[in-house]
């Protein structure tokens, strides 16, 4: 037996009397458990139970019989593959600190399973370290991978940094899959003594390299839906068109109000419109309306279940994913022009200076005149020519007198630049242009964040008189930025010319800033510095424990206005129609949760996007073998320094192996590699010139080196 089996056999092993740390058994009862009969299988037994005894693992309590020692510990946890720094821990559920587990100790563990793991003695000057005696639940059962089929069996080949085994399937399972393609295979046994998983394929997405396949392909690696169950679209066509009289009896009739969307060009969904009507000469009524999706969709109904399991609307390259049937969210719910529309509002009454002077949250019934483009919108603001440019050059005004507000207060400018591309018919990308916000994203953006601030702070903030506490409500919250992070962050822009104010009141650390993202406007490293503000930052979550938004600077805020591509929107409008009406508190752990599902959701739509931008970027790249490039040095890793092609923002890596003329250093604290016999450094940031060697696009890799 060589040492991979005889390790996995002593996992095994000691798995068996961990499960039963109590009892006290021989060498044939741990035989019996294991399946055990042939006579090398039972002799290796008697061996390792003797290394066990030996290395403290287990005790002999009388002669032959044996239980697990009780000062042995053990924890559970989940596993934390860093893929950076290309090592694996263990993160205990207690909180205490990280167990380092070998590749060799994982016994078929992976990242985010919850795992219990055996710990090994502490040694002096060493760190905690441990194995992994048994995986409790898996965090992922279902892979992305190519499928090799053999005339009795099948393999699926998985990227090796997730799952580093080959997946076996048995010809009865491979789903009329043909050799080469993408399948998704479903691992349905995987016991420590097995060389490979043994797996069922679930799906076939298609050939290698078709747009479809590869696009399905991103959102299966992430866990993400890519079909619509059919029941559930069955359950939305059935939702009848007609607006019932009783129904806009009941709302505020804002139908002869002039009304209008501004939406991207390609949007199909209209979740928010605004409105506008002079009261007098210094005052405005403004209303902010948001298509009530609630109203359609009962909670617990099918069509809420599925909703609530996605979430969110995944935004890949070439297409959406929507989190509702498309009958709701680009028809029913849809705020499309000339027609009746339902609608959860919030109504302003301002002045001049963009003040609110009063407010009414209600259900309200709409008719918008027009739909425009940001472009339109901007043409209008730029010309004061064409229909409604008035009104929409007054919101305009009134948006900005409320965006300089806000940045006054302390919040923070983060409107970077969005690479985005021009794609054919079939998916294949054509060009590369940017997305940079102007004032029609800035007037749309303030409305909605009004919006949003003023519903959070309706029924969160406790009024004057008040005995009881604050009802749970579901709000978007930013805690402050990590000091270690922002410190580093300090450090590092130090060598562009710039410095930062880490310390003092929040204000002053938000205020500096933005102070330097104004100075790196336009400049070389622009991207680079703005990507590195943005991760020295916490991530915005949702949450039912209201932190404020520091990123915002808002005491209170949620997420109000766009439920056809946000759960915890539609769970803010039922609060609302709840709370609104004199409704009692709702149980806070269960919105605790789905909080918690919606982040861990939003966060996967974001990977699965940032995966969709970077197959798009090698795609296009493609075709641009051997052509030279200037660029910057966007990250360096121990194996390699990434960078950024300027004409494109596409990255790309330089391999350590394709230095070849010395042995490179990596110096993680000044974040560069450094020639051993030369001192040439590859430092972030630096400016170089590359040449496109390998487009990989099953690996989403461009591979450079240097020109």
């Amino acid at each position: 037996m060589n040492k991979r089996r005889i390790e996995d056999f002593k996992k095994a092993i000691i798995s068996v009397f961990a499960e039963r740390h109590n009892a006290v058994m021989n060498y044939k009862q741990v035989a019996y458990i294991l399946g055990l009969t042939g006579a090398e299988e039972k002799r290796l037994l008697q061996q390792t139970l003797s290394d066990l005894q030996a290395n403290g693992t287990i005790v002999e309590v009388t002669r032959g019989k044996f239980r697990m020692d009780t000062r042995t510990s053990f924890l559970t946890g989940i596993i934390d593959k860093q893929s950076v720094a290309k090592k694996t821990f263990l993160i205990p559920d207690d909180g205490g600190a990280p167990v380092f587990i070998a590749e060799r100790s994982l016994n078929t563990a992976m990242n985010r399973d919850s795992v219990r793991v055996h710990l090994y003695p502490l040694r002096k000057g060493k760190q905690l370290e441990g194995e992994v005696i048994e995986v409790l639940k898996r965090a992922q059962d279902t892979f992305v991978g190519i499928i090799e089929v053999h005339p009795n069996f099948a393999f699926v080949n998985i990227d090796k940094k997730i799952m580093p085994q080959d997946v076996f399937v048995a010809i009865d399972d491979i789903g009329g899959a043909k050799n080469g393609q993408k399948v998704l295979v479903k691992i349905v046994s995987w016991n420590a003594t097995d060389r490979n998983p043994t797996g069922k394929v679930v799906d076939v997405l298609g050939e290698v390299g078709e747009n479809n396949t590869e696009m399905h392909a991103i959102l299966a690696e992430f866990g993400l839906p890519y079909r619509y169950p059919t029941e559930v679209e069955e359950a939305a066509n059935r939702i009848p068109d007609a607006i019932d009289a009783a129904e806009i009896s009941k709302r505020m009739d804002m139908r002869d109000v002039t009304t209008f969307t501004i939406d991207p060009r390609d949007a199909k969904d209209f979740d928010d419109a605004l409105s506008i009507r002079q009261l007098s000469e210094q005052e405005f009524e403004v209303g902010v309306h948001i298509a009530d999706v609630t109203h359609y969709v009962r909670e617990g109904d099918i069509i809420d279940q599925e909703a609530e399991r996605r979430a969110t609307s995944v935004y890949l390259v070439d297409r959406t994913v929507p989190m509702l049937p498309e009958r709701l969210c680009n028809n029913l719910c849809s705020l499309r022009p000339n027609e009746d529309k339902l609608c959860f509002s919030v109504v302003f009454r301002m002045n001049v200076e963009a003040e609110v002077l009063d407010y009414k949250i209600t259900r309200t019934v709409i008719h918008s005149d027009r739909r425009f483009t940001y472009e339109e919108a901007q043409e209008r603001i730029e010309t004061a020519q064409g229909d409604l440019s008035a009104e929409m050059l007054q919101l305009d005004a009134l948006a900005k007198k409320l965006r300089a507000r806000r940045f006054a207060a302390g919040a923070i400018a983060f409107d970077r630049v969005e690479v985005r591309f021009n794609i054919d018919e079939k998916g294949k990308p054509l060009s590369v242009y940017f997305k940079e916000p102007k004032d029609s994203n800035n007037l749309v953006e303030e409305f909605m964040l009004l919006a949003n601030r003023t519903v959070a702070t309706h029924i969160g903030k406790h009024k004057k008189g008040e005995k009881s506490s604050p009802k749970t409500f579901v709000y978007r919250v930013h805690d402050q930025p990590n000091p270690d992070k922002l410190s580093n962050f300090s450090t590092f822009i130090k060598r562009f010319g710039y410095r930062l104010k880490t310390t003092g009141k929040s204000s002053d650390i938000s205020s500096a800033i933005n102070a330097l993202l104004d100075q790196v406007q336009g400049k070389k490293e622009q991207n680079l510095i703005e990507t590195l503000a943005v991760r020295s930052m916490a991530k915005a979550v949702y949450s039912t424990d209201n932190i404020g938004h520091y990123g915002l600077a808002f005491d209170y805020y949620t997420h109000f206005t766009s439920p056809i591509r946000r759960y915890p929107d539609m769970m803010v409008h039922r609060l609302l129609e709840r709370y609104l009406s004199g409704g009692k508190s709702v149980e806070k752990e269960l919105y605790e949760e789905r909080c918690e599902h919606s982040s861990e959701m939003e966060q996967l739509a974001s990977n699965a996007e940032r995966a969709s931008i970077k197959y798009k970027q090698v795609e296009f790249m493609s075709d641009k073998l051997g052509m030279v490039f200037d660029g910057i040095i966007s990250g360096v890793t121990e194996w390699g320094i990434y960078v950024e092609l300027n004409e494109n923002k596409c990255e790309g890596m330089i391999s350590v192996r394709d230095l070849d003329n010395d042995f490179y250093i990596f110096d993680d604290k000044n974040y560069c590699i450094v020639g051993r016999r030369t001192n040439r450094k590859f430092q972030l940031g630096d400016e170089i010139t590359v040449r496109v060697a390998k487009a990989n696009l099953a690996k989403k890799q461009l591979d450079f080196v240097l020109a």
